[in-house]
């Protein structure tokens, strides 16, 4: 065999694991939308926002801090200052733009943090034993090591 390929076991492995990162995430993503009407990117800005920045962040930082490129993340912030969720303000020093959340998306956020925590808990800690969540933790730290 080359070195280069998976085995059959590696390779229904790795699928495995995709399926199920899949429809875990996309199970949590749905109740919340369903429920908020905040898509997995509105949740992502609004977190960032207030996780990183204290309700502010250079636009540059949200696109690093969400591994989007600058495009992307200005269509999207375009769609959401029409919802009133977030303003952009040019800032007076440089050429950067800040992001700021609004009394709006503030609400937002706070209304579907607990509607993400209950399905993160349903979808994916209820089932987990102390033991998978022992080895997920050490896999996790494990691959933050690799370049």
């Amino acid at each position: 065999m080359n070195t280069n390929e998976l085995r059959e076991d590696e390779l229904r492995l790795w699928n495995m694991w995709k399926g199920s990162y899949k429809r875990i995430f996309g199970r949590v993503v749905k109740e919340m939308s369903e429920h908020t009407g905040l898509s997995e990117g509105d949740f992502g800005v609004l977190d960032r926002l207030v996780q990183f920045g204290d309700g502010q962040l250079r636009q540059q930082e949200l696109a690093h801090s969400m591994d989007w490129d600058k495009s992307r993340l200005s269509h999207h912030l375009t769609r959401m200052e029409k919802r009133g969720l977030v303003e952009r303000k040019p800032m007076d020093l440089d050429r950067g733009v800040q992001v700021v959340i609004t009394a709006a998306g503030q609400a937002a956020l706070r209304e579907a943090l607990p509607i993400v925590s209950m399905a993160i808990r349903k979808h994916f800690l209820g089932p987990l034993t102390p033991q998978d969540i022992e080895s997920i933790t050490k896999m996790a730290e494990r691959s933050k090591e690799q370049p």
